[in-house]
């Protein structure tokens, strides 16, 4: 995972912080020198690293200007600790703070995991062999079937979603986020909206689901990539279908065939020599955990969907100015790409 100094308008107040760590007895002293750096790594909230008294932590907190009900500290830190009882590949949860007092917004502060993160970057520059990506594909999945055989009542996460009427409560719901950030008109994205009004699943089983489960979101604990040591980014877990799940890692599942503008929108090593095609992984799930995966055009193109909406609200928060990173500068372009992804798998009936 790469590091960076801290992005402009992005610094946390150090006096207030340090106060903060020693108050929860997580340093000794606030005259300890504190070096802050930020991980490059995601759009969403703000991950930084936090080096101090010989430790090191990381610390997320929501962007400015993002909307509360996608960027809950509280239910992220609650999700990591309930599932710490059942699942070990998750990150050791310290405090969680919602005075705005301190940073500005809530924040919470968690172990931080050694390992790879394997964005496209990292992958690269690992000449990983095609036998390399057929064991982190099979450990990432089972990592993915691990957790979706989690009983969540008995870690105490019963109430962390309704799981009844789901699907349909994703359906809705990403399309009134979509229309809430538009700023172009693509009439692809409309397409594809009322498709899968009309074309959801009403039966499906559900568990707890973590909703960006992708390479990069997963730490493998080394080279031999047989273990994967932790799942990070938990702000959308929650209770729902599980192939819901699946579809929006299918989402991001790029492969070398797709169109090189997908593959530059949607940068991921899955495109590498040896990784199993998105029917593949599908299939491989099914075998996995036991599941029948029909409906797989739904779950793909909801998923595809659903990306399309999370690059449009960045996309929305940087037109407005209130963060200037560049890298949001073209991901209208990519909400639109998924969107006619979507609309093609819908057309041929097929995720490949």
């Amino acid at each position: 995972m790469s590091n960076q100094k801290v992005r402009e308008g992005e610094a946390l107040n150090e006096v207030l912080l340090k106060k903060y760590l020693q108050e929860n007895n997580i340093i000794e002293s606030v005259e300890s020198e504190l070096f802050v750096e930020q991980f490059t790594h995601g759009f969403s909230n703000l991950t930084y690293l936090l080096k101090i008294e010989n430790k090191e932590f990381v610390l997320r907190k929501p962007p400015k200007g993002a909307i509360k009900r996608g960027h809950d500290m509280s239910r992220e830190f609650k999700v990591q600790s309930g599932v710490n009882k059942a699942f070990s590949k998750v990150p050791k949860m310290f405090t969680f703070s919602d005075d705005e007092t301190i940073l500005g917004s809530d924040f919470y502060i968690m172990e931080k995991i050694e390992g790879i993160i394997l964005n496209y970057k990292e992958a690269k520059k690992r000449n990983i062999t095609p036998s390399g990506y057929k064991t982190i594909a099979n450990s990432w999945l089972d990592t993915l079937v691990e957790l979706h055989a989690v009983d969540y009542k008995a870690i105490g996460l019963a109430d962390l979603g309704k799981p009844e009427g789901y699907v349909e409560r994703q359906v809705s719901n990403w399309g009134k986020q979509y229309l809430k950030a538009k700023t172009d008109e693509y009439p692809e994205a409309q397409m594809v909206m009322n498709w899968m009004q009309e074309n959801q699943p009403k039966v499906y089983e559900h568990c707890l689901i973590h909703n960006d489960f992708k390479y990069d979101n997963v730490v493998f604990k080394d080279d031999s990539w047989q273990e994967v040591a932790a799942v990070l980014d938990w702000e959308m877990a929650t209770l729902g279908d599980p192939l819901m799940d699946l579809g929006t890692s299918l989402g991001y599942w790029t492969v070398a065939t797709d169109h090189d503008f997908v593959k530059q929108g949607i940068p991921s090593p899955t495109i590498f020599k040896g990784n199993p095609i998105r029917s593949e992984i599908a299939e491989m799930y099914a075998e996995k955990s036991g599941r029948t995966i029909d409906n797989l055009v739904f779950y793909y193109a909801f998923g595809l969907f659903k990306i399309a909406v999370i690059a449009q609200q960045i996309y929305y928060r940087y037109s407005k100015g209130w963060t200037t990173d560049s890298r949001f500068a073209n991901l209208n372009k990519a909400a639109e790409l998924c969107c006619k992804l979507a609309l093609k798998a819908i057309k041929t009936k097929s995720i490949d």
